[in-house]
């Protein structure tokens, strides 16, 4: 196989790691141009390394552990609430055709992993979510076969009542998320409420750079004219498009702009027959890997020239 061809096949399964260590599209990407700049020198120098795909995972998670303890203090000091860089996903990725690796890749998921040490992170990941033998992982984080099972397990255990419920059902889901998204474009506050959970939550990320909520909302009614009043200023901006798409393996939106330009994503959480959770990722530096950004602020601009 050409060395091409190679980096090719290898580059998405070291990005689903990177990516689901660091939260991020653009640090995960970079991690894994350094694991295949590695990767080839050591192809380059006759390394006996027995399989690249092993020798490419270990560097890339051996990297994102670093890169995550360095983090740390960034993350402390975020203005707002921390969510994960958004990933508009399809019905080709392998996050949708396995539950378990969809529900891996969830905003909401990826937030409660936050809350493990970076060497916890690194091994539940490998272990339980792509399924590495424990040497494997034990050569990778350096650690004994049994202080890795222990390292595993501690972190199953601090997951477990943590670890966010979802519609079994993907058609349910997606019919409901249909039904919310219309009432949403509609500014339909009535059907919109109608879809929410008693106890909803709504979660909003501007990193500082544009406004959004200061911490999560909670409640079915707070929600749901929480909602109505924002897609409201929308309307008076020149109105706003909510886009179906898969975010991180679950029904969302991409929200534009009169002009076209990325507003925001949005990630719905859906268990029970109901919305359970929505993450709004307003944040411009989080959606510039999707497109052209025209920002919440610019959309608040024109909304009170125009209201005005």
């Amino acid at each position: 196989m050409a060395a091409q061809e190679l980096y090719q096949e290898l580059r998405p399964g070291a990005f689903g790691i990177a990516y689901r260590m660091l939260g991020s599209v653009s640090e995960a990407e970079d991690l894994v141009q350094e694991g295949l700049l590695r990767l080839h020198r050591a192809l380059e120098d006759g390394e006996p390394l027995g399989s690249p795909k092993a020798y490419l995972s270990t560097i890339v998670t051996r990297l994102a552990i670093d890169h995550l303890r360095s983090a740390r203090v960034r993350r402390e000091t975020y203005v707002g609430e921390w969510l994960p860089e958004p990933l508009i996903t399809s019905d080709e990725d392998d996050p949708s055709r396995h539950a378990e690796m969809a529900d891996s890749l969830s905003l909401a998921f990826l937030v409660l992993l936050e809350s493990l040490s970076p060497e916890q992170r690194a091994v539940f990941l490998l272990r339980d979510v792509f399924d590495y033998p424990y040497d494997r992982i034990a050569a990778i984080v350096g650690k004994s076969e049994a202080a890795t099972r222990q390292i595993a397990t501690r972190a199953r255990l601090h997951l477990a009542d943590r670890r966010p419920r979802y519609e079994p059902s993907r058609r349910r889901r997606e019919e409901l998320a249909e039904r919310f998204f219309a009432a949403a474009g509609d500014g339909d506050l009535e059907r919109l409420e109608s879809l929410l959970a008693e106890d909803v939550e709504l979660h909003g990320d501007g990193g500082g750079r544009v406004p959004a909520l200061a911490r999560a909302l909670y409640g079915r009614r707070r929600v749901a004219h929480t909602l109505a009043g924002w897609i409201a200023l929308g309307g008076r901006a020149g109105g706003i498009e909510f886009r179906r798409a898969k975010v991180n393996g679950h029904p969302g939106a991409v929200i534009t702009g009169a002009d076209g330009g990325l507003i925001g994503v949005w990630s719905l959480g859906i268990a029970e027959d109901r919305i359970q959770s929505i993450r709004s990722v307003v944040n411009p530096d989080k959606l510039a890997h999707l497109g052209p950004v025209s920002g919440l602020t610019a959309m608040l601009e024109n909304a009170r020239r125009d209201g005005g």
